[in-house]
């Protein structure tokens, strides 16, 4: 027969013994979502930086949104896209991106930022790109 006094050791024994597993379980645990954290801010900008395949389909798809009726021509497309991105990072307004791109490059905006970047010199060479891709 035992003790009540052995009873309660060997209750305090498993009780102890139970403790243990979930603290280490715990500890476990808690390195595991350290690492999963750690991999994610890691891994995000890494994957966000690697160019992607899309990239050509979108800004063919903003060729035909823009209303561009000629030849698409990736290179001349991005150069005069370019300007406008230039011109939106020079007066950081939505607007002024939008209508730079309106009548696919064929708008008094666009002019105006060819102008606000000092790139007049050029035009002759812009208005034969706007032409090539469909100016209206």
């Amino acid at each position: 027969m035992w003790h009540p006094l052995a009873r309660d050791l060997a209750t305090l024994l498993q009780e102890a013994v139970q403790y243990t597993r979930n603290l280490v379980v715990s500890k476990m645990c808690s390195r595991n979502i350290k690492i999963s954290v750690v991999l994610f801010l890691v891994l995000i900008p890494l994957i966000t930086a690697l160019p992607h395949n899309n990239h050509n389909l979108s800004k063919r798809s903003n060729f035909f949104d823009l209303e561009c009726k000629g030849i698409f021509n990736k290179t001349m497309f991005f150069r005069l896209d370019r300007i406008c991105e230039d011109c939106y990072q020079l007066f950081r307004e939505t607007s002024i991106h939008r209508l730079c791109k309106q009548d696919c490059f064929g708008s008094q905006f666009f002019a105006a930022c060819v102008e606000a970047l000092q790139l007049h010199e050029e035009m002759d060479k812009y208005n034969e790109w706007r032409f090539t891709l469909g100016k209206k």
